[in-house]
């Protein structure tokens, strides 16, 4: 069963903050898989050679099944973990982030570490963006053509979301619905259209809303 709903990064994007004369600079991507996350670590390990630390964390799965933190060379615990913490604090899922750092001759010691990777990743995720995917359902309801006025107009006043019209031997309006509530639309359409609609249900998709 897939998550009515669930929050994640808004997609690929990086964001950088100065601290003591340190870049820290973090990457972020939306990873369905293990391998996907592990991949993208590379790429940005790759392109930042040169970096004194590649730090990484990463969530994945409706669950959170899969878990890792990776302090790449920093004291234990004080980059990986802050900054998968960060990632559960947000309730995010799918989820990676690599926070390179250019070391800028300050030391900030244990603290001023777990701080500053934990900061970069919280603001990270504010400049790039979250999103929350809820999980609807196209429903289809069929009419004939002097119905689609009135069902184009309720629909639009109503709580749902149009997807389109298609204009066939009888008119194909499709709306949005979540999943949870398609027996309450069905209801609603049948009494709006006085039962002559014929409806169906169509697939489930994520949409998506920045929040």
């Amino acid at each position: 069963m897939a998550l009515p709903s669930y929050e994640t990064v808004k997609g690929k994007g990086e964001h950088e903050i100065v601290i003591q004369k340190s870049r820290f600079i973090a990457f972020f991507d939306r990873v369905e898989t293990e391998a996907d996350a592990q991949a993208f670590i590379e790429k940005v390990k790759k392109e930042h050679w040169n970096a004194n630390h590649n730090c990484s964390a990463y969530l994945i799965g409706e669950r959170d099944e899969i878990q890792k933190a990776n302090d790449d060379g920093e004291p234990s615990g004080t980059a990986g973990v802050p900054m998968l913490e960060v990632l559960k604090k947000r309730g995010l899922k799918d989820t990676v982030v690599v926070v390179t750092r250019y070391f800028g001759g300050i030391k900030l010691g244990a603290g001023g570490l777990i701080r500053a990777y934990g900061g970069a990743v919280s603001e990270g995720l504010n400049a790039v963006g979250v999103v929350r995917r809820s999980l609807m359902t196209v429903m289809h309801t069929e009419v004939d053509y002097h119905w689609l006025g009135k069902v184009e107009h309720a629909l639009r006043e109503s709580t749902y979301q149009l997807k389109g019209i298609e204009y066939l031997e009888s008119v194909d309006v499709q709306a949005y619905v979540a999943v949870g509530e398609v027996d309450a639309f069905e209801a609603w359409m049948t009494d709006v259209t006085n039962g002559q609609a014929v409806l169906k249900r169509g697939e489930d998709v994520y949409l998506e809303e920045e929040i």
